[in-house]
This record gives C-alpha cells, sequence and structure tokens, in this order.
C-alpha cells in the first residue's frame, strides 16, 4: 500500500511543498483548504505534471480522506505580512491549529504531524495537547529551514558550493533562534577559520530575520525554502532515514528544559522524532539558548491564560 501525506492548508507553502514530495514519487497526496475550487485547481495542476515529472502519486482533496495518513502537514493559519513578528500570529493560529487537530486526529491517530505554522513552538504545543499524540509523532518545521537560511547565507559570503556547508541552528523558530558557528563547518572545516566575528554575527542577525526579510519583499511570507525544508523531513519519515537535522522537539530534561517544544538536533525516522541528539553548549550558548526558550515559555504561558 502506498504511503499518504495529507497537508492541511493548500496555500504557497503547503501546496509547493506538496509539489516537491509529488516529485519523490513515494506517497500519495491529500490536499485540503477552507478554498475549495483553488485547492481543488492545484491539485489537478499538479496531476497534469506527472506526466512530465514521471512520479505517480494519487492527489485527492476530500477530508475524509486524510483517514490513515502516515503524514500529516499543517501548514494552515494566517501568514506574515510586512512589520509582523511570527508571535503576532499566534492567538488566531491557535485557534486555527487546534480545531484543525482535533478534527483530523481521529481519522489518522498513527499519523506524525509536522507542525509549520507561526509561531512554530506554541503551535506544537497545541497539537501536542490536542492530539494526544505521543511527543514522538508531533515535530515542527523549524531548524532545517533555519539552518538552510544560515548555510545560504554564508554559501553567498564565501562564493562556495552549497554542497560544502553544515549548519547548525537550535532554539525556537523565532528571532530569538540559536545560530551557532561552533557547530557549523566548510568542506568539515570550522566556519571561523573562513569568516571572522564581526561578518559572521552580521550573517547571524541575517539567519534570525531571514523570514521577515523575505516578507518585507514579498508582502507575504516565505515558501519555497519552508516547503524544501518540509519536504526534506517527510522524505526522512517515510523513507525511515534516521537521519539527523533540526527540528522542534518536546523535551522532557535534554539541554535542561522540561515540558518544552523547541528545535534541537533529532533523529527522523518512520516513528517521528526517535532520539534527540544533546550536544555540549559553552556558558555563552546556554544562555542564548534560555533566552530563546523563555521567548517560547512566553507564548505558550500566553495562550494557556487565554483559555
Amino acid at each position: 500500500m502506498r504511503k499518504k501525506v495529507s497537508f492541511l492548508g493548500a496555500g504557497n507553502v503547503g501546496a509547493t511543498a506538496a509539489m516537491y514530495l509529488a516529485e519523490l514519487d513515494i506517497a500519495d497526496i491529500v490536499l485540503v483548504d477552507v478554498l475549495e475550487d483553488m485547492t481543488k485547481g492545484k491539485a489537478l495542476d499538479m496531476a497534469e505534471a506527472a506526466p512530465v515529472f514521471r512520479f505517480n502519486c494519487r492527489f485527492t482533496n476530500d477530508f475524509n480522506d486524510i483517514k490513515g495518513s502516515d503524514i500529516i502537514v499543517i501548514t494552515a493559519g494566517i501568514p506574515r505580512k510586512p512589520g509582523m513578528s511570527r508571535d503576532d500570529l499566534l492567538f488566531t493560529n491557535q485557534d486555527i491549529i487546534g480545531s484543525l487537530v482535533k478534527k483530523v486526529a481521529p481519522l489518522a491517530p498513527d499519523a506524525i504531524l509536522i507542525i509549520v505554522t507561526n509561531p512554530l513552538d506554541a503551535m506544537c504545543h497545541v497539537a501536542h495537547e490536542v492530539s494526544g499524540f505521543p511527543k514522538n509523532r508531533i515535530v515542527g518545521m523549524a531548524g532545517v529551514l533555519d539552518s538552510s537560511r544560515f548555510a545560504a547565507f554564508i554559501a553567498m559570503e564565501l562564493d562556495v558550493s552549497i554542497e560544502n556547508i553544515q549548519a547548525f541552528v537550535l532554539g525556537g523558530h523565532g528571532d530569538t533562534m540559536v545560530p551557532l558557528p561552533r557547530f557549523t563547518s566548510v568542506a568539515g572545516i570550522p566556519v571561523t577559520r573562513f569568516i571572522n566575528n564581526e561578518r559572521l554575527n552580521a550573517i547571524i542577525e541575517r539567519t534570525r530575520n531571514g523570514g521577515a526579510e523575505i516578507t518585507n519583499l514579498l508582502k507575504t511570507s516565505a515558501y519555497y525554502a519552508p516547503a524544501s525544508a518540509i519536504r526534506e523531513m517527510a522524505e526522512a519519515i517515510l523513507k525511515d532515514k534516521k537521519k539527523i537535522m533540526p527540528c522542534s522537539a518536546y523535551l522532557e530534561g535534554e539541554y535542561g528544559i522540561r515540558n518544552m517544544f523547541v528545535g534541537v538536533p533529532v533523529k527522523l525516522g518512520s516513528n517521528g522524532v526517535e532520539e534527540i541528539i544533546e550536544v555540549e553548549l559553552t556558558e555563552s550558548e546556554k544562555e542564548e539558548l534560555k533566552k530563546s526558550v523563555d521567548s517560547v515559555k512566553g507564548l505558550v504561558a500566553a495562550m494557556k491564560g487565554r483559555s
């Protein structure tokens, strides 16, 4: 039986990720959105691309087809606009994610949920609480995207192949994320051998504001890079790759953090988050991570105070 991946939200991010995944030809696609005609049109458009790309996956748009999904990718919610932070979306997207997860959890009780909606780490908490799923089957798309941006900026700075860059970002998916130069390399050589502290700090700051930079240009949220991150995560799960990548995962003591979704290196496989990888941090890195965690804690507290 073919695998099945359902996308809740067929906007720029969801539809682009669905197309990227279809090109891998490893799962059928369910694409649903409140804008039904738009969603049907996108699915039909993708299906008509199949003869060119030679993929055989099937596309459907019926909400009930989510039943039995292996992965559910949730991109639904309001996107950022210029001048907005991810945190500005908190309460509206809390309601949207809570309502959707409540509907889909009974349809696909064994699914792995990939959360994309911002503010990412806080929405993971909503999905975890509402679904009742074990922690390994709730994972947030955060560090994969953030690390990709960090790597892209380093490659631009050095004018080297992106294939040479191995970047590493910890923490919440927001302005307090923690890019870590000490664990970032160029062809296996520490990036600090190539870029001085002043330029590296500028690249780190650009990474933290990478989403806002694109939003200011597009007047809406980024989608190609986020969709690429979704594809990489979904492929690792569907192919049981046991691939280590930074994602938002539920911590129960790792890194000294308890009962929080935070971006850390994890091993992704068919069971979702199969292992959380701990690395030794310096005192300054620990302090940066604490600031990031405190930011997520504030959002979670605000959601709880509202209910």
